[in-house]
């Protein structure tokens, strides 16, 4: 039997995994990530608004599957095995984000350092609204 999708917890994860992103690609890497686009303006936002949002919603997406994961799992099960937070969280960025970006960043020709610090981003995003689960639960 399924639980109860925490919708509150949805939204706060994909508002989490944004923050990340505006630290992931703001101080942290910003710089290398720029770097590696190199010149001809690639790495400006046109409308950061848009992209902001669009971002949001894209995370949105992403945080209600996870939801619905940690529902068809169950309370009592995560209560038992809260390592499962983090396992299904982060294997859905290791297992299926990852390898779509790195076909698509090969097929592109993009730099590995570049593929790294967009890996490095979806992992830390996705743990980060495992993370987010984690504590809204308890």
């Amino acid at each position: 039997m399924m639980g109860p999708v925490n919708w509150l917890a949805v939204v706060v994860a994909a508002l989490v995994a944004l923050l990340v992103s505006t630290v992931w690609y703001g101080p942290l890497l910003g710089r290398a990530r720029l770097e590696e686009l190199g010149p001809g303006g690639l790495g400006q936002r046109v409308a950061p608004m848009r992209t902001l949002f669009l971002t949001f919603v894209l995370m949105l997406v992403s945080s209600a599957m996870i939801g619905h994961m940690f529902a068809r799992v169950g309370p009592a099960t995560l209560a038992l095995k809260p390592w499962l937070y983090f396992m299904m969280s982060g294997g859905l960025a290791g297992a299926f984000v990852i390898p779509a970006m790195w076909i698509n960043y090969t097929n592109l020709r993009v730099s590995t350092r570049l593929a790294l610090i967009d890996a490095g981003y979806w992992i830390a995003a996705y743990l980060s609204m495992g993370l987010t689960y984690f504590v809204m639960a308890w």
